[in-house]
């Protein structure tokens, strides 16, 4: 058997232990030391101590001598390497900073704030209520950028009151589940950073490339609600006075000026001190974490549970994210140095593929591995696979990246493993069914179709910031 049938074998047999529910960065740091146990097999190298060993040496030097020979593997001089690497990465220092910020962020009480002030501004505005909730969700994962956490606190939130306002539960829903999933794109998204941490793209130039799709998609997002509610009233009626009360335009802009604004001016200052160059994205993630504690001290919310729940949250997922990336690396350079990569792009070379045949290939490929994998498992394993290829095809890694950005958004919405679906239903009222919220999120799934569609035929979406700013 060749090096890289092996290859194809070790890659067979991850997906196989994926589905069978392993844990994926453990599952991956371990079949990296063992096939690269076998891949860098050098028994010369490894018992050269004991080959060297004199008669006179007793049998415990001989036996210890012979075991220290056993671990004398190449594969855990690199897997050292790797996980070195991965924790001495700049680009990804950012990620417990941000993390922190949208977990104080989404426990300072702020959310409820801005949802009520803008559901009583845009209350002449049909599916009103909708347009609020969207707004706050779209805003909310500018902030966190944790898919389940908006989804959670915005049913939690606001799909009672648009059930009281007798909407549609499936049109409520699928509001919620899509505005959710909106952090994974829309600077500062964590989803970019890992995406650039692994292949290497500027993700100054990722975020400036992010900013008008991700500003795209909740347009058509807002389009579909406001227009679905003029021709179909009864899925969002207009509200009551009982509902929403007038409230004095005084007051109003003081409820903006208290609840939107602050918030509106955190995201900001992180997003334009890294656009413009005023600092780096590890800079504005502290400044965004010092951001966020102060919110949460303006408003009377941080508390030692609170500040200490925000800070094992960031621990735990940040230990995550590293962990997929020790093994992802280990993983990939046996994978490689086996052939696989090679095998993969000669086959995918031979197809005879053009452009954009091969873009929609990656997309398809991609969209199917979210329905049993996150997308940073996605990112940090499968992605990587693609980046070779796309040389030869003569596409930019960036709008790449950004076309992957925009499709990952798709393995949230996708029945059947939608999984802003299941975070909704986990705390959605008993009579909102799972297949009322599959059939909400539906539409706005096509709503993700269009824009990638967009970026296809008007690629300036995602070039006209990058080259506006930077050239």
């Amino acid at each position: 058997m060749t090096d890289p049938q092996i290859a194809l074998i070790q890659l067979g047999l991850f997906i196989v232990f994926v589905f069978l529910g392993f844990p994926i960065a453990f599952t991956l740091m371990a079949m990296g030391i063992g096939f690269g146990y076998f891949a860098y097999f050098d028994a010369g190298r490894m018992w050269r101590a004991f080959d060297r060993l004199d008669e006179t040496a007793g049998t415990w030097t001989q036996i210890t001598t012979w075991i220290e020979g056993l671990f004398n593997n190449r594969i855990f001089d690199l897997f050292v390497n790797q996980t070195y690497t991965v924790m001495s990465n700049e680009v990804l220092t950012a990620v417990p900073l941000f993390l922190f910020m949208g977990y104080i962020v989404e426990r300072a009480n702020i959310v409820d704030r801005l949802f009520s002030t803008l559901n009583i501004a845009s209350k002449n505005i049909p599916g009103s209520m909708g347009v609020a909730a969207l707004i706050t969700c779209a805003l909310f994962a500018t902030a966190t950028g944790i898919v389940g956490a908006v989804v959670t606190l915005m049913g939690l939130l606001a799909l009672p009151a648009m059930l009281r306002a007798r909407y549609d539960p499936a049109f409520a829903s699928g509001i919620i589940c899509a505005g959710g999933t909106l952090g994974i794109l829309i600077p500062p998204s964590i989803m970019l950073i890992v995406y650039a941490a692994a292949t290497n793209v500027s993700i100054v130039r990722l975020y400036a490339g992010a900013l008008l799709p991700g500003l795209t998609l909740v347009g058509l997002y807002l389009f579909y609600v406001v227009g679905r509610s003029i021709l179909q009233p009864s899925v969002a009626p207009r509200p009551t006075e009982d509902e929403i009360p007038d409230v004095p335009l005084g007051r109003l802009l003081w409820m903006i000026v208290t609840s939107f604004l602050p918030l509106a001016v955190l995201i900001a200052a992180v997003l334009g001190s890294i656009l413009f160059g005023l600092a780096t994205p590890t800079e504005a993630a502290s400044v965004g974490a010092l951001g966020g504690l102060a919110l949460a001290l303006i408003y009377r919310a941080l508390s030692w549970q609170r500040l200490r729940e925000s800070v094992y949250l960031t621990v735990r997922t940040t230990a995550m994210v590293c962990w997929l990336f020790v093994g992802s690396y280990t993983f990939s350079a046996v994978f490689s140095y086996l052939g696989g990569e090679q095998v993969i792009g000669q086959f995918v070379e031979g197809l005879n593929l053009t452009p954009v045949q091969f873009l929609i290939l990656a997309q398809l490929i991609i969209f199917l591995l979210g329905w049993p994998l996150e997308w940073s498992e996605i990112i940090i394993i499968f992605v990587p696979i693609f980046l070779p290829l796309l040389a030869h095809f003569e596409i930019d890694p960036l709008f790449f990246g950004i076309l992957v950005a925009l499709n990952l958004q798709t393995s949230f919405l996708t029945p059947p493993m939608a999984m802003s679906a299941y975070y909704l239903k986990g705390i959605a009222p008993p009579e909102v069914r799972l297949t009322q919220i599959f059939r909400g999120v539906m539409p706005f799934l096509v709503c993700v179709l269009i824009s990638m569609v967009l970026m296809y035929v008007f690629p300036q979406i995602v070039y006209l910031l990058p080259e506006l700013v930077y050239g």
